[in-house]
């Protein structure tokens, strides 16, 4: 099989390689031409075996319009391409309805996994019509991990699912982050009664209910920084944590949790706090984001 992608950021990059190495050949595009393996997206084109299968992975909004727009006018009817980014589930309808005009089918997928994905393996969602989430098994079957496929795939509906499923995601992932660092701040806070604060979280790993990747990724940020020093307290609060709230908001669907934790997040922008260390050093663990310094 042969596929196209397009981004050859951090994800990109990394998703690249693990589809290699499941025997799948890739031809990247991204505007940097020192990773790039073509220069311009028409020469993707030219490079895949019709009907092709284009993988888009670059940032939501204004940047994944203008790549579906340009994927509009250059590949064929029959063609499939495939959202993996973080675009706003409403974003997807409109994707589906400019490339269907030209007979170009459409996914949209979510994919949670972060920098860790390449060895680990992706975590899956995916819309759209159910002949082309077929077409595509291949590709998602060589990202997901090694065991059963409903453990880390879902076709999870129509096009927008996908991303919807995402959205999601990401708002239950900020309320868990958000509970492990504040549990952090207040075990930090009794240096009086609890000496080995990493080694208590470090306990928590196995046989008790919290244990999970993040109090993983958790323990490993604590264990390379265990006062993170030199970290500052701001955190960053992408789309779908916000996309969440006001979905539950149209949906009056009631999510205290998932809203405290991104009003967190603004907090930390306003003062200096141990628990937004601990946020922040925890997405800098799974996904690579930045951190700022102190």
């Amino acid at each position: 099989m042969h596929i196209g992608l397009v981004g050859l950021g951090k994800m990109g990059n990394n998703m690249r390689a693990r589809l290699e190495r499941a025997g799948i050949e890739v031809t990247g595009y991204d505007t940097r031409p020192d990773v790039s393996d073509v220069p311009t997206l028409e020469a993707l084109a030219e490079a895949l075996p019709a009907p092709r299968l284009v993988w888009v992975m670059v940032p939501a909004g204004k940047i994944t319009d203008a790549v579906i727009t340009d994927l509009a006018g250059i590949l064929d009817e029959g063609d499939l391409v495939i959202d993996g980014g973080n675009s706003r589930f409403t974003d997807d309808f409109v994707h589906m309805q400019q490339l269907r005009e030209l007979g170009i089918h459409y996914l949209d997928v979510g994919v949670s996994g972060g920098v860790w994905g390449l060895d680990n393996g992706y975590g899956l969602m995916a819309g759209g019509a159910a002949d082309q989430v077929e077409r595509a098994m291949p590709v998602f079957d060589a990202l997901r991990p090694e065991g059963p496929r409903d453990e880390s795939f879902v076709h999870a509906g129509e096009t927008g699912a996908g991303h919807y499923a995402k959205m999601v995601h990401n708002g239950i992932e900020y309320a868990l982050m958000q509970a492990f660092a504040e549990g952090y701040e207040l075990l930090e806070a009794r240096d009086d009664v609890i000496k080995d604060v990493t080694g208590t979280f470090k306990a928590w790993q196995r046989g008790t209910v919290v244990r999970s990747w993040l109090l993983e990724l958790l323990v490993k940020a604590l264990e390379e920084n265990p006062e993170f020093e030199s970290i500052e307290g701001y955190v960053d609060d992408s789309g779908e944590g916000r996309w969440t709230i006001e979905e539950a908001l149209d949906q009056a669907v009631p999510v205290p949790t998932i809203s405290a934790s991104i009003f967190a997040r603004f907090v930390s922008r306003q003062e200096e706090s141990p628990a937004m260390k601990a946020v922040a050093a925890l997405r800098n663990q799974f996904g690579g984001h930045a951190v700022k310094k102190s």
